[in-house]
């Protein structure tokens, strides 16, 4: 028989029983890797497969399975953010090498508008995958409503405070943001402010928690300039609103490391000192730390093992595992200093 085969001629079980010369039975058995098969008959059966090229119907598995074999990481950000946000990429990373080894498929969908919500809903009831991991939710989000509602296996990265029956894996980005300002502040800086992004979160309005509570009776907030965005052109439009506002400012934190490099950009611009002038800071300790000049003090978080560890907690949900139920794991940071504060 043919080791070639075209689309309209796709092999079947049975193509294989009648190359290895056994029952359709057997066959099934050896692919649904089942016991009370001979070694003899499981090889047979492997070399069958190779020789008329079966590919198993993803399909047919799922209709006997009930499981779709695959997972989705649902990124709550506009295409530009995600090309631009290294984190993103690092938690995409880590959650695939996860979802690999346990042969899973990585699904990845990106929520840009209300339409894309009502669309993704409507995926996820379909039934289309097992799991869900969910990036940058926002409160009353539809997404996470329906994953509550259907109580699908689920692990968002953050915490929104309207998903109390699902897990969450995350840091604890109001501490991490006090260290770092409060680092920032021993440098002797009088005139602190911050760039704050992603307010509509729990992630940025944290980060905003822990500036102001790290400088206490010295914080304005005249001195906070906002974007909705995690992005280096956050960080540029930031700056110049912060210095046509308080041209005396003289430390700046910045609720990204993306936002910090095009802040750094705008003061270089302006004749600025980094530091002598002005001392800047950061939040992720990613590729973008380093592309500064001069580098940037910022937050290390573990952005890979974050998606490792939520990709861990969804399987073990499908699995039927996880006995503790929702529950939300937060993960260590710590402040990177260099040469930009």
């Amino acid at each position: 028989m043919s080791d070639v085969r075209t689309a309209r001629s796709r092999a079947t079980i049975q193509d294989v029983a009648d190359e290895a010369g056994l029952s359709r039975g057997t066959v099934s058995r050896v692919l649904n890797d089942e016991p009370y098969v001979s070694p003899k008959a499981r090889e047979a059966v492997q070399e069958a497969v190779r020789r008329v090229g079966y590919v198993r119907s993803a399909a047919a598995r799922s209709l006997v399975t009930r499981r779709s074999g695959a997972v989705a990481l649902i990124v709550h950000e506009p295409s530009v953010q995600v090309l631009d946000d290294p984190n993103i990429g690092n938690i995409l990373i880590g959650t695939n090498a996860v979802l690999s080894e346990a042969d899973q498929q990585l699904v990845t969908i990106m929520v840009d508008s209300a339409r894309d919500d009502e669309r993704v809903v409507e995926y996820l009831r379909g039934g289309f995958v097992d799991g869900a991991i969910v990036l940058s939710a926002r409160d009353g989000d539809a997404v996470t409503r329906a994953i509550e509602e259907m109580g699908l296996p689920a692990c968002f990265v953050g915490h929104p405070t309207d998903a109390a029956n699902t897990s969450w894996i995350g840091i604890d980005n109001r501490a991490a943001a006090f260290a770092i300002t409060s680092r920032l502040v021993e440098t002797g800086r009088q005139r602190i402010g911050m760039l704050a992004s992603g307010l509509d979160r729990d992630s940025g309005q944290d980060r905003l928690a822990g500036f102001t509570e790290a400088l206490g009776d010295r914080f304005d907030p005249a001195l906070v300039a906002g974007n909705p965005l995690f992005s280096y052109t956050a960080g540029v439009e930031g700056m110049r609103e912060l210095l046509d506002r308080a041209p005396d400012v003289d430390g700046v934190f910045a609720a990204s490391d993306a936002v910090a490099a095009g802040a750094m950009d705008v003061l270089h611009r302006a004749g600025r000192s980094v530091p002598r002038d002005i001392g800047v800071v950061g939040f992720d300790d990613s590729a973008w730390a380093l592309r500064c000049d001069p580098p940037l003090s910022t937050v290390r978080q573990p952005a890979k093992t974050l998606g490792e560890q939520a990709a861990r907690q969804v399987l073990a949900q499908i699995a039927g595992a996880d006995d503790e139920g929702p529950h939300g794991l937060v993960l260590p940071t710590e402040v990177v200093w260099r040469a930009s504060a």
